[in-house]
């Protein structure tokens, strides 16, 4: 099923869910506690973020092909970096530019996400889909004069900005995407094909990232993973190519949807 918050005429909010090509539903309950879908039919005039995460975490060069066009070694382990909670946005919101003289290197990367839908500690590999409320799109922000340059070696802060991890349009439950590794991804700039790849291509599997993640350290339920980027990202363009106002970014996943962002400057 597909899950929303949504808004409807009077203001109100409200989680909904359908299958198929079906009606929103309301549902009754909590997202991370149990929930069902009523009969009740809603009338979505908006859609918003369904949760606020309670952490998110990034993986760094897991599509091999994104580690080769920046000549960067495989990683022998997961390269985990972290992003700010208030850096989440969803679908339509505005991917929000610092001002040029804080960053003029700001650029997309679109991800598969993964949400973590119960407490999740020492999980086994083998254990690790059992965790997983569901999936959507993502694209995970990068100021990269702040990850490359002025970061003193960490990520987050180019990272972590307003706006800088956009999700959406829906989270699709994990019973409907049994197998995460054939999924599908492409970004496109104002209708440009900038991105391509499937999920064949990571270096760590999702199982292997929520096992990895959760040894020893606890992943709340409501985490949200960004599992990496293909090869494509504006940085390792030629001339770089970074994102500017007026742009519009468009991450798309098969058996998900298409997540689609506005870029507005100052």
């Amino acid at each position: 099923m597909k899950i929303i918050r949504y808004l409807d005429t009077e203001g109100k909010s409200g989680l909904a869910a359908k299958s198929g090509s079906g009606p929103f539903r309301k549902l009754q309950g909590d997202l991370f506690g149990g929930f069902s879908i009523t009969e009740e039919e809603v009338d979505a005039q908006r859609s918003l973020l369904p949760f606020r995460p309670t952490q998110i975490f990034g993986v760094g060069l897991n599509y091999r092909k994104h580690a080769e066009e920046t000549g960067t070694p495989l990683p022998q382990y997961p390269l985990i970096f972290m992003k700010n909670v208030t850096a989440a946005c969803w679908h339509g919101d505005p991917i929000r530019l610092p001002s040029a003289n804080y960053s003029s290197e700001v650029d997309y990367e679109g991800e598969l996400a993964v949400v973590i839908g119960r407490d999740c500690s020492d999980a086994s590999e083998q254990d690790a889909l059992d965790y997983i409320l569901g999936y959507t799109c993502a694209n995970d922000v990068s100021a990269r004069d702040w990850q490359k340059k002025w970061g003193g070696g960490q990520f987050c802060r180019g990272k972590s900005f307003n706006g800088f991890c956009p999700l959406g349009p829906w989270i699709v439950t994990a019973d409907e995407v049994p197998d995460p590794s054939v999924l599908q991804l492409s970004t496109r700039v104002n209708g440009e094909l900038r991105q391509q790849g499937d999920a064949s291509d990571l270096i760590f599997s999702i199982p292997r990232i929520v096992s990895f993640l959760s040894r020893s350290a606890t992943l709340a339920a409501g985490t949200v993973i960004l599992t990496g980027t293909p090869g494509g990202v504006g940085a390792a363009m030629s001339p770089p190519s970074y994102l500017k106002d007026g742009d519009v970014v468009e991450v798309s996943i098969s058996q998900i949807g298409e997540l689609s962002n506005p870029v507005r400057g100052d």
